[in-house]
């Protein structure tokens, strides 16, 4: 079954290009079926194309999916169309009159900051309070995780000394975990951080459970002991070349960023980068739906807070 978004949303076009089964309002309105409610947070600047990255990973389950765009009020998006927002998204205020079976949190480009300092904390904040009532399974990616490790958990986020950006080798800690059935005992991650969340830190938490780690990238995911939260600190969602043109966009600026690790063939930017993720990447977002929120959520939504 597909995920079910609007016609026009640019993402359709280049979903049904790459033969991801796309299902638009006019066809779902005819299913009599009780579709999985799943809300995106999009913090990212780039908006439509995260939009795209994450539907393509939800739109390859066999579970009909409902999807809500969600953006907060607080800030302004310099690199999304106005139009774009105001036609396929709902502010959190209006999105927070329902419940939802998942909800989707994204990474966002303000890791320089105190988490106090950036501009939607406290809206942040209201979402995260929001997701832990009426959500069933939450997950956060990238800064959202370090954000709700800190929130939740009092896990401060660390500055590294330069950035951590590529492809990396991770092993599970858990394999009786569900979030990693049918995983090969290694698997490859792209990465993209300034800060990051130390293992010895997530340790001292018992409500916590390390999920996977990598040698080079450090702490990889982490769950709830209830399985309503999980963390990801890296960007399995993530575009064959998405490093890349954050690897070109920072170049031109001047700012002499390192090469991505284990990203382009060689170690030289000239040559295409290779894709080594995309089937964990399909695997760990069709567990996520599977077996955290379509096995566990009730079939009345209004009862997820009694879940």
């Amino acid at each position: 079954m597909p995920i079910k978004i609007p016609s026009n949303l640019p993402a359709v076009r280049a979903l049904e290009e790459e033969n991801i089964f796309v299902m638009t309002d006019d066809r779902a309105s005819q299913q009599d079926i009780r579709p999985l409610e799943i809300a995106i947070v999009n913090l990212m600047p780039t908006k439509i194309a995260t939009e795209t990255q994450l539907l393509r990973l939800l739109g390859n389950s066999p579970l009909q999916v409902n999807i809500t765009l969600v953006r907060t009020a607080e800030h302004q998006s310099k690199n999304t169309p106005a139009a774009h927002l105001e036609r396929f998204y709902k502010t959190f205020a209006e999105a927070s009159q329902q419940h939802f079976d998942g909800m989707i949190v994204t990474g966002a480009p303000v890791e320089h900051l105190p988490f106090e300092a950036v501009d939607y904390w406290q809206e942040l904040l209201d979402i995260m309070t929001f997701a832990q009532n009426n959500v069933y399974s939450t997950l956060y990616i990238c800064w959202a995780a370090q954000a709700a490790l800190y929130h939740f958990y009092g896990i401060p986020k660390h500055d590294l000394a330069k950035k951590r950006s590529g492809i990396f080798e991770h092993s599970i800690q858990q394999p009786s975990c569900r979030l990693f059935r049918g995983f090969d005992d290694i698997f490859m991650a792209p990465h993209s951080r300034h800060t990051e969340i130390r293992s010895e830190d997530v340790a001292c938490v018992p409500e916590l459970t390390i999920l996977a780690e990598s040698p080079e990238a450090g702490l990889a995911v982490v769950e709830s002991f209830d399985h309503k939260q999980v963390f990801v600190t890296g960007h399995l969602e993530y575009d064959k070349e998405t490093l890349q043109l954050e690897y070109l966009r920072d170049y031109d600026k001047g700012l002499n960023p390192a090469v991505p690790a284990h990203y382009f063939p060689q170690n030289n930017p000239q040559n295409t980068p290779r894709m080594t993720w995309r089937a964990h990447a399909h695997l760990f977002y069709c567990n996520w739906l599977n077996y955290y929120v379509y096995q566990e959520t009730p079939f009345q939504l209004e009862n997820i807070h009694k879940a």
